[in-house]
């Protein structure tokens, strides 16, 4: 990349960290600075910014496709006394595809985890779930 102090590789390395593993700025200037690159955290920010949107769409493309079997289930979770449901989707290797907090569990918080899991990553051959009327009322709405 003309105009840089550090070569392609480098930089490439440095937002891919970033990006792949939510690590902090920060945390990316320790990661090259054990490997003898001394850089400043600022700089790195900056090389996020300008190249992150590109590395992001490879890291996204690169990442397998999901089995075609998924399971979704939800959890009842309390956040600072409130009730709220963790709804979630994993296919058949185990891969986490979705996860959703809402304050509901009725047809119409079903019908929003699968519309935006639908946009995301299409429709699955097979829809294992907990027999919760909601799915079955949110697949026939959608499908």
């Amino acid at each position: 990349m003309r105009g840089f102090r550090f070569p392609r590789s480098i930089i490439a390395y440095a937002v891919w960290a970033y990006h792949r593993f939510a690590l902090s700025l920060r945390d990316v200037e320790d990661l090259l600075a054990e490997r003898d690159v001394i850089t400043s955290y600022e700089s790195i920010r900056v090389w996020s910014q300008r190249f992150g949107t590109q590395i992001a769409a490879k890291i996204r493309r690169d990442r397998p496709a999901p089995a075609d079997k998924w399971h979704l289930d939800e959890a009842m979770i309390s956040t600072r006394g409130q009730k709220h449901w963790l709804w979630r989707a994993v296919d058949a290797n185990g891969d986490v595809l979705e996860i959703l907090v809402q304050s509901r569990r009725n047809t119409h918080a079903a019908k929003r985890f699968l519309r935006k899991l639908k946009q995301q990553r299409g429709m699955p051959r097979v829809l294992v779930t907990d027999k919760l009327r909601s799915y079955r009322a949110a697949v026939r709405g959608l499908c």
